[in-house]
């Protein structure tokens, strides 16, 4: 099953890369894989630290994922039952990790911000490794509306 991939975190285009990915793959009959990232703890003894934030991102991915899909099963009658991960690390290598862990992820959406420079991700998948991505990047401009989401969904 085509799975788009997608990275969220608390800014607004997390929150817009996630709504065009689950319309798309409501219109394509597809699926969602999304991936909050947790920063790793620098020390051992704050394991339990850890485990925490880690639960936290869990909870936190939830309450977004729901909150949209809800509003996509509204709208287009399609219900997306999405895969949830939350992963620690380094962000770059936690991402292809997951593409490499999932055979089906079609695409890795990633939100940009309405203005200013593209984030880290964006920059390290667009840039000089952009051709080594094992499958397309789609990145959402942060600054689009519903309407012209689901549009061009």
């Amino acid at each position: 099953m085509r799975t788009y991939l997608v990275v969220i975190d608390e800014t607004p285009e997390a929150e817009v890369a996630l709504r065009f990915a689950a319309r798309r793959a409501a219109k394509t009959g597809g699926a969602i894989e999304v991936l909050a990232l947790v920063p790793k703890t620098e020390f051992v003894a704050w394991g339990g630290v850890q485990a925490t934030m880690e639960q936290e991102a869990q909870e936190h991915a939830e309450e977004l994922v729901t909150t949209a899909l809800a509003m996509v099963a509204e709208e287009t009658g399609f219900v997306l039952t999405p895969s949830i991960r939350v992963r620690s690390g380094k962000p770059v290598a936690e991402i292809l990790a997951t593409i490499a862990e999932n055979g089906n992820i079609a695409a890795l959406v990633l939100g940009a911000a309405a203005s200013g420079a593209p984030g880290p991700l964006i920059a390290h998948f667009a840039g000089a490794d952009s051709g080594k991505l094992p499958c397309p990047l789609m990145i959402v401009p942060g600054g689009l509306d519903n309407e012209t989401i689901d549009r061009l969904s």
